[in-house]
């Protein structure tokens, strides 16, 4: 088997505290890379039991040692390792130990035949870009985080309405009332975005859908915008209460009345990698539930 060059060391990463069928996964991967004398390098976040007479690294590490990095979980664990190592332009490819797996679409069973087609250079690469948000009070950061899938401005604990601007490009859009706004890429349109009756938006569009969350005018709909907006939210000083900013599920920026929310693409995109058998619409169909033809 020819072996492209650019894959000579591999990067696994799996969730931390992970089940025993994604240690079986990983360290099926590593004898499998093993065997075709690739050197393995495993993230320090996986238990030191797995594959322990491997290399270890932090992310940092892997971003800048690796030319793949394969991801063994659900699509949780594939966003985590986006907004680490997207900025190293080091490729990511997913195998799927969650539940959906529309990023993480390897199935086990077939590891090492997707493997052996993507060793020989038979794969498709996707540019997914990510979003940036800042927080920002009298003109000072007062925190930054990046998301794969969503940013979600809401409520946090509260059950009142948030009150709020929306700016795009600079330009009024409107002053909402509601439970909140979700922001999402193409990536995300899939997830929490869809949920909240988004549209569905295939990963190569270059755009940004913005979802309002159960607004006090009916007539609020989803915006699709240029992916290249920067989008700015003013917080009312109506707001008796301290709203939350959570980019892909995770934590929560402290947001207070009057601060300003900014969020726009992030300079790197991730490389993601899928099989050449990997196809945007089976996903939809076999994800989703939607019927297949008869």
């Amino acid at each position: 088997m020819e072996i492209k060059e650019t894959f000579r060391t591999v990067g696994l990463i799996g969730r931390p505290g992970v089940n025993t069928q994604v240690e079986e996964t990983l360290m099926a991967l590593a004898a499998y890379l093993d065997n075709r004398n690739i050197n393995v390098i495993v993230d320090d976040a996986i238990s030191s039991s797995v594959a322990p007479e491997h290399q270890r690294g932090t992310r940092k590490i892997l971003g800048e040692t690796c030319d793949l990095v394969i991801v063994v979980g659900g699509d949780g664990c594939l966003l985590g390792a986006a907004r680490d190592l997207a900025r190293y332009k080091v490729p990511l490819l997913g195998v799927n130990r969650g539940r959906l797996g529309f990023l993480t679409d390897i199935h086990p069973a077939e590891i090492e035949a997707r493997m052996d087609e993507v060793l020989q250079g038979e794969y498709s690469v996707e540019h997914r870009f990510l979003l940036e948000a800042q927080v920002k009070r009298d003109g000072k950061m007062m925190g930054e985080n990046s998301a794969l899938n969503d940013v979600v401005f809401h409520s946090g604990n509260s059950v009142k309405m948030l009150e709020f601007e929306l700016y795009i490009d600079g330009d009024f859009v409107y002053r909402q009332r509601s439970d909140g706004l979700i922001i999402s890429t193409p990536t995300g349109s899939t997830a929490y975005a869809l949920s909240g009756g988004g549209p569905i938006m295939h990963p190569r569009l270059d755009a940004i859908v913005l979802v309002p969350m159960f607004p006090h005018t009916l007539s609020s709909r989803p915006i699709v915008i240029d992916g290249n907006s920067e989008i700015k939210i003013y917080v009312s000083p109506t707001n008796d209460f301290k709203p939350l900013l959570n980019c892909d599920g995770q934590g929560g920026l402290v947001v207070e009345p009057e601060d300003w929310l900014y969020v726009r693409k992030r300079s790197h995109p991730l490389r993601l990698l899928h099989p050449k058998t990997h196809s945007f619409y089976e996903a939809c169909r076999s994800k989703l539930g939607w019927s297949e033809i008869l």
